[in-house]
């Protein structure tokens, strides 16, 4: 009899402390949000950054901002700025370059190999790393770890960067809709 007062005990004990590790972690993560969004709110307002940053209605982890004509943009109307606080103690960047009305979507590419093989190679290159969502729109991504604490001067710098994204924009063209011709391929520092 004992053995089966036991397991329900056992269970019950295990159940508790996952709800408080659980609640642990979303005052951690409430944290980190809200010293991102104390953080977004000065560095958007810097010259190179200018951007007004609010917090996403469907995810209230998310802050969400567009970088607009005021940066002098060539190849993009502008830059749809996705900023996540994740579960997994991370803060992840999302840009979306918009091109022509719309995302830069793979499944619309004129060389959707070639457009794919450029993504790969200026992750490579680049200071952020290339990608597509579940959807097949193309982004420039970044993310922190906070491991060593919450990166204040290395998110600026982040933000700072985020306008660079249009002349990469402008080397996907070629493949995108076949307008222009992007820049020769970088060497391997032979």
């Amino acid at each position: 009899m004992k053995r089966l007062l036991v397991f329900p005990l056992l269970l019950l004990s295990l159940t508790c402390m996952s709800a408080v590790a659980n609640a642990q972690d979303d005052a951690a993560r409430d944290a980190t949000r809200e010293k991102l969004r104390q953080l977004l709110e000065t560095a958007g307002q810097k010259k190179d950054v200018n951007t007004t940053f609010r917090q996403a209605t469907r995810n209230p982890y998310n802050f969400v901002g567009t970088m607009e004509a005021g940066m002098n943009f060539s190849h993009v109307e502008h830059l749809e700025v996705v900023i996540s606080v994740t579960k997994d103690e991370t803060i992840s960047f999302r840009i979306y370059p918009h091109y022509k009305g719309g995302y830069i979507n793979i499944d619309k590419a004129k060389d959707p190999l070639g457009f794919a093989k450029k993504l790969l190679l200026m992750s490579d290159n680049n200071f952020m790393f290339w990608g597509i969502d579940d959807a097949g729109d193309a982004f420039a991504g970044y993310t922190f770890t906070l491991e060593s604490g919450f990166p204040s001067d290395a998110i600026v710098i982040v933000l700072r960067s985020i306008r660079n994204t249009d002349k990469f924009v402008g080397e996907l063209r070629p493949f995108f809709d076949g307008s222009g011709a992007g820049p020769a391929t970088t060497h391997k520092g032979l």
